[in-house]
């Protein structure tokens, strides 16, 4: 009956921080329309996701570490609040005619300071609300809950804005941030119980205690070298994707309903790979699932770059995200089983640090690449080399940086994967444990550290 119970709460929370993130969809597409749209320029638009992503890499562990101490339902509701008050700001700006660029990288800031403590917070409650045997299904579909918000936020919002504006829209957003905040305070998530490695990794100052994510990566070298995969994948999806709108727009010659349109057709790809991996469950080990399907991802980002007519950007932009959910759940769940619940939050804000590290560089040098570099080039003296490739119309140049980045995750990925210690990871690490007592409680836990990662586990 309690795990019935824990499971209605985890799935009740996520319901509602999809409606929320709807919302949320809804505003970033309604201001990045009128954005491009008065400004004709890329880089005010990866500005915009350069400021959501500087304060992730600069204090994540910090988010982590209030995460594990906190109760994780208040964490997760201050941050909807916070986020609320970053939308509230824009709301009142456009409603009265006194919105500027600045003000919009302001708030990115803060609803991405307030943004960096839910991550945290909700993964490390999906291990005390979710039993080991339902995990990877439970993953997989919070995995949904993005591309579910990505395929009916566009379409809203491109149906909305000609209709009620930048304005209108955000007053919905507002709406779905309330709901989430008044059902993150009703339900209960147990807090977890210290173990022995997070005692042994409790330092008495906070500055300190945002460190231990670190030590514990530094600690398990192959899960750090995951990370550092994650990393190089962000960059160069990164950078792809921030150009998403302003690539999608000048193809179409500016047609926000079609914009609206592909950009649900793009995140309906991410639903049937969610859906595909909560039917399917992934490979044993997982590692034949992560680091294959970021490689398989990079393919379907120079087919993405070379595509050009409405209907054959809307085939490839069904495919282009379909495997990350699928490599998401199996990272998230291998993760899980490594890491003791009691430093989840801590360990999981620094994997998101550390795989964020690179972003906020991505996304200035492609807004700057684009508008300097790619797109003046298009139809330029040398130009013929790659025209066969990506064509000559305004958009090439974009075009072109998409085919690069996916080439480069796609070589990258292949020679991590190429490394036998990283295909053998879940056999080398133990899994976290339970020790259970003589007299059938849990007396204590055995911290994955027990093997040296030069010994040999039981395979998973």
């Amino acid at each position: 009956m309690a795990k019935n119970r824990s499971l209605r709460t985890f799935y009740i929370l996520l319901l509602t921080q999809t409606f929320s993130l709807i919302g949320s969809r809804m505003t970033g597409l309604a201001v990045g329309i009128k954005v491009y749209q008065d400004t004709d320029q890329v880089t005010p638009l990866a500005l915009v996701a350069f400021f959501s992503a500087l304060p992730t890499v600069l204090s994540a562990s910090v988010a982590g570490v209030l995460a594990d101490r906190w109760d994780r339902r208040k964490v997760m509701a201050v941050a909807d609040a916070g986020q609320a008050v970053g939308t509230l700001i824009l709301l009142v700006s456009f409603a009265t005619g006194t919105f500027e660029l600045w003000m919009l990288y302001v708030v990115a800031v803060i609803t991405s300071v307030f943004g960096i403590f839910q991550g945290p917070a909700f993964q490390a409650s999906v291990t005390m609300l979710v039993p080991d045997d339902h995990r990877d299904r439970a993953n997989a579909i919070q995995q949904l809950t993005g591309p579910s918000a990505g395929v009916i936020a566009p379409i809203l919002a491109g149906a909305l804005f000609a209709v009620i504006g930048a304005t209108g829209v955000m007053t919905i957003d507002l709406l779905t941030f309330g709901v989430a905040i008044t059902v993150v305070l009703l339900v209960h998530i147990p807090r977890p119980e210290q173990t022995a490695e997070g005692a042994a990794l409790q330092p008495d100052k906070v500055w300190k205690e945002a460190l231990v994510g670190l030590r514990f990566l530094m600690k398990h070298r192959m899960l750090l070298a995951l990370t550092v995969s994650a990393t190089i994948a962000n960059f160069l999806i990164g950078g792809a994707m921030v150009m998403n709108t302003p690539y999608i727009l000048t193809l179409t010659h500016n047609d926000e309903a079609l914009l609206g349109t592909l950009l649900g057709v793009m995140s309906a790809g991410p639903v049937v790979g969610g859906i595909l991996m909560s039917v399917w469950g992934g490979t044993r080990p997982r590692i034949h699932t992560i680091l294959p399907g970021i490689a398989l991802e990079g393919v379907l980002l120079v087919i993405y770059g070379v595509t050009r007519s409405p209907l054959a950007l809307g085939v490839a932009l069904f495919f282009l995200l379909m495997p990350i959910p699928i490599v998401n759940a199996s990272f998230m769940s291998l993760m899980q089983l490594k890491v003791p619940p009691d430093l989840q939050g801590r360990v999981f804000s620094t994997l998101t640090q550390t795989a964020m590290l690179l972003t906020p560089l991505t996304y200035l040098l492609a807004g700057q690449l684009a508008d300097h570099v790619f797109e003046p080039a298009v139809g330029g003296a040398h130009w013929g080399f790659v025209e066969p490739l990506v064509g000559s119309v305004p958009g090439s140049g974009m075009g072109l940086m998409m085919v690069i980045y996916g080439a480069m995750m796609l070589m990258s990925m292949s020679a991590i994967y190429a490394l036998p210690s990283i295909r053998r990871v879940e056999a080398i690490l133990p899994d976290y444990v339970p020790v259970v007592a003589a007299d059938g409680d849990a007396a204590d836990t055995v911290p994955d550290s027990v093997l040296g990662e030069g010994e040999l586990a039981p395979a998973v």
